[in-house]
């Protein structure tokens, strides 16, 4: 049911006056930007005049300390956070002195001093994360909130209902803000949904739903101060719709020639700022030399940022820095106890078993998945970790694999660390957003890091069929700031498990579902990590190298064992960073080579290797490289297709082929 507030603001002369202030800043400083947009200062505007109260209402309404999460239109956010405005000029300049270095526009940045997180261009996610910064307030016991903005164009996305189904179902406390503006770019709100009012979907959810006038500073201020002050107490979601309009472009290149003028005229009459300072000034509040006193200080303020921002030095392209700041910097690995005794474990034990050190090593670290709780998972990896580690730190999500991984890393915004749970490999097409977009842009962007390990089982061999046996490492390795891990032997999968907890960079960790229980080697005792990017020389020879990973290994190991023949085989483990140094050492030494992976053979990571190969090994060989990989068609379900889908059968074959060249 959706619930009006109350009119009863019963604020102080200081506190009007202030809220005056904040209006007007991004006011003058927009109008200022559209000259400046003109003049081809900057190059992209995206204009929120008209809509500052929910901005500004929204910001002084929480604590200095409490997450935002804002969109185009979120000026007043970072006015009334105290956001230094040089440095706000440098960004919409691209200038290096910027939050992003020039690597991003406009808002899409964030400033961790100050709490607040930019959006990316897809609108939606950043929800999601708002959840995860609530999720970490709560764990801590901490009486704060986060706020999330969103459009109403941004309500018809699956993330939209991915973040309010699981802030709802874990009682997170935040306020999810719908800046409903009348249009989505050109689409009117009457073909982006249906029903009345926005606010009405938060029933749907088991959450209050309010909605307010947008274009009232006080109405926006008092409403979110007192649902703060609730959830800071009695942690809940809450949505709240505030109507307002939109009455330039959703662009300054995109123009309002679709608005009807009469539509915009009635909406410039209640503008915020101007309704406000009429109400201030019948309560004489604002005499007219205090209001021109402040204009003249907000425009000198802007001035004066403007030109040392025009003093910052322009941005310079260099290939070696901006390839330094893809990842964060990794701190040491805590020295192992590897040299102490072993024990035999499944490789799925093994995992198990560097999950647990992880979880007993980073008390901040938390486990989401489906079904990973007192079930254990599908496969039941962390089958008793609720019993040890308690089910806040242990938790089954809803079904909503973008939303996850989007609570995920708002959770290591925050300061924490998460493992996130593919139920299958498979699924993570639906959370290929968040990975590929939030979570491997982040550092690059704005020096964020994403602390966060998606585990996924893959991988082919076991009759599951076209979407449960996908090996999917292709899709990811050609992104940068993903650390791609594929172990193949029970004790990497522990310790390198370990490693990618311990890294604060975002990490795709594929494990073979065919290797789970087939597979069973010696494994150190206690805690042990080893260094990602490394790899491993499973056998040596002088004839021919198999460079392969995952479940290639032990078909490799196989075969070349029933051959005989003097092979070597080298174990990538880490597809990104990939051990470039490895992979020309053994090209140097044998200078024959197989590239064996399972993915199908076209568009595979094989065609990368083979191609680095070729050019920067070239003089080193004797033979093509080679690729084997399986046919290029989706993973059949029945046991004698799969069999002729996989390449494991052909590999004696190339062998032998390759040998004799």
């Amino acid at each position: 049911m959706v619930t009006q507030p109350t009119t009863d603001y019963a604020l102080d002369e200081a506190t009007l006056l202030r809220l005056y202030e904040h209006l007007l800043r991004p006011r003058l400083i927009e109008e200022k930007m559209l000259k400046q947009l003109r003049g081809g200062v900057i190059s992209k505007w995206f204009s929120g005049i008209g809509q500052e109260a929910i901005s500004v209402g929204c910001t002084l309404a929480l604590e200095p300390d409490e997450y935002i999460f804002t969109m185009h239109r979120n000026l007043g956010v970072f006015t009334s956070r105290g956001v230094p405005l040089a440095r706000l000029f440098a960004q919409w300049q691209g200038k290096p002195a910027g939050f992003t270095k020039g690597r991003d526009r406009s808002f899409h940045f964030g400033s961790p001093e100050h709490h607040i997180v930019g959006m990316i261009s897809h609108l939606g996610p950043q929800l999601a994360l708002a959840t995860g910064t609530a999720l970490g307030h709560k764990l801590r016991g901490e009486p704060k909130v986060s706020l999330a903005f969103t459009g109403d164009g941004g309500t018809s996305e699956g993330d939209f209902h991915e973040a309010l189904n699981i802030a709802a179902v874990w009682k997170l406390p935040v306020v999810f803000v719908i800046e409903n503006n009348g249009y989505g770019l050109s689409t009117p709100v009457s073909e982006q949904y249906a029903c009345e009012s926005l606010a009405d979907r938060a029933v749907g959810y088991g959450m209050r739903g309010v909605s307010i006038d947008g274009n009232n500073i006080l109405e926006v201020y008092d409403t979110i101060r007192r649902l703060a002050e609730e959830l800071r107490h009695d942690p809940a979601p809450v949505l709240v719709e505030c109507r307002t309009f939109r009455v330039r472009g959703h662009e300054e290149a995109s123009g309002v020639k679709y608005v009807p003028d009469k539509l915009i005229e009635s909406w410039q009459a209640r503008d915020p700022l101007d309704t406000f300072a009429d109400y201030l000034r019948e309560g004489e509040l604002l005499i007219q030399e205090r209001e021109e006193s402040l204009v003249a200080a907000i425009k000198a303020e802007i001035e004066t940022a403007l030109a040392t921002a025009a003093e910052f030095p322009e941005v310079s392209a260099d290939t070696q820095r901006e390839l330094a700041d893809v990842f964060a910097t990794v701190p040491p690995l805590p020295t192992t106890t590897s040299g102490g005794p072993t024990r035999d474990l499944r490789f799925i034990d093994a995992i198990s078993d560097g999950l647990r050190e992880g979880m007993r090593t980073y008390p901040e670290l938390v486990l989401m998945g489906q079904d990973i709780a007192e079930y254990g998972g599908v496969f039941k990896i962390t089958e008793g970790f609720v019993e040890e580690f308690g089910a806040d730190r242990v938790r089954n999500t809803p079904l909503c694999e973008s939303g996850v991984i989007g609570t995920a890393l708002g959770y290591a915004i925050g300061g924490g660390k998460a493992m996130v749970e593919m139920q299958f490999g498979d699924f993570v097409s639906c959370g290929f957003n968040q990975i590929v977009n939030n979570l491997a842009k982040l550092h690059y962007r704005w020096g964020q890091s994403a602390d966060v390990v998606v585990r996924l089982p893959v991988g082919g061999g076991v009759g599951a069929g076209p979407f449960h046996s996908q090996t999917m490492e292709s899709w990811f390795t050609a992104v940068p700031g993903l650390k791609i891990v594929y172990p193949s032997t029970p004790q990497d999968a522990k310790a390198l498990l370990f490693a990618a907890l311990h890294d604060p960079n975002p990490v795709l960790f594929f494990e073979h579902k065919a290797l789970y229980r087939s597979l069973t080697g010696p494994v150190p005792e206690g805690f042990v990590a080893d260094e990602l990017g490394k790899a491993r020389v499973v056998r040596e020879g002088t004839k021919l190298s198999i460079i392969t990973y995952g479940a290639g290994v032990q078909w490799a190991t196989q075969v070349v064992a029933a051959l005989g023949e003097d092979i070597e085989i080298v174990d990538l483990r880490s597809l990104a960073p990939l051990d470039y140094a490895a992979i020309r050492a053994t090209v140097t030494k044998t200078s024959r080579v197989l590239v064996l992976h399972e993915a199908s053979l076209t568009g595979g990571f094989g065609g990368e290797l083979a191609a680095w190969i070729g050019e920067h090994c070239f003089e080193q060989l004797d033979a093509p490289v080679r690729r084997l990989a399986s046919v290029d068609t989706p993973i059949p379900f029945a046991g004698a297709l799969e069999a002729e889908y996989l390449p494991e059968n052909r590999l004696r074959g190339v062998i032998e082929e390759l040998l004799a060249y």
